[in-house]
């Protein structure tokens, strides 16, 4: 299990991106924070849930199972 945050930055391919703890690039700030997950499956459906007009990936580097464009 581990917790999730949604970057509230948006990416220059206007993605924002599902970061669980312990990624170098898990924001410390501008976030909205998901949970506590098993996978980046269900931390990503929330982050859609939660923000549904916000084009939402899972982060090349933590989340890459998750991780679409």
């Amino acid at each position: 299990m581990a917790s999730y945050r949604l970057n509230l930055n948006q990416q220059t391919n206007g993605d924002y991106e599902v970061h669980e703890a312990g990624c170098r690039y898990y924001p410390e700030q501008n976030y909205d924070y998901l949970g506590v997950f098993s996978s980046c499956a269900p931390a990503v459906a929330e982050a859609k849930r939660k923000h549904p007009y916000k084009k939402i990936n899972g982060c090349i580097h933590c989340s890459e199972p998750c991780h679409t464009s």
